[in-house]
């Protein structure tokens, strides 16, 4: 079974644009209620479905499965609501892996910083880029950001 623990940030300044590149990322959710969640991904030139249950704290069960660009892009039409469009640049910090998401379209502006742990008490070391925690704050799950984005906020 999987499950996905992880941290999410606001980022202050431009200092990690150079430690990584960035890959498209193209995201529609074909349900979003709270109690799960069906993503469509395509990330670079690779397809993927993703089934999270609701959160639990900051852990949630997640199901990621890799699938055919082509099929993925046909999902992506399936999707109720807007495809989120960012760019998602992966940096390694003292042995953890940080995602930055900059959103593009009705949620340019907003730049995101996540990272994954292996339980919900692991420490782990804070980069100088990173700002003010928004993990429970439900306005910045992917899903909403789809459906209420940044810029009406």
């Amino acid at each position: 079974m999987g499950v996905e623990i992880e941290r999410k940030f606001l980022v202050l300044n431009n200092d990690w644009r150079t430690l990584g590149t960035p890959v498209n990322y193209a995201q529609g959710y074909l349900t979003a209620n709270g109690i799960r969640t069906v993503r469509i991904r395509i990330a670079g030139e690779e397809g993927f479905i993703t089934i999270k249950g609701g959160s639990n704290g900051i852990s949630r069960l997640e199901f990621e499965y890799p699938i055919p660009v082509l099929d993925a892009l046909e999902m992506l039409r399936l999707c109720a609501i807007p495809v989120i469009q960012k760019f998602r640049t992966k940096i390694d910090y003292k042995g953890k892996i940080w995602e930055i998401d900059e959103f593009e379209g009705d949620n340019k502006g907003l730049i995101l910083a996540e990272i994954e742990l292996t339980s919900e008490d692991e420490s782990f070391d804070i980069p100088t880029w990173i700002g003010q925690e928004v993990t429970g704050d439900l306005r910045y799950f992917n899903s909403q950001l789809s459906v209420r984005p940044f810029r009406s906020w």
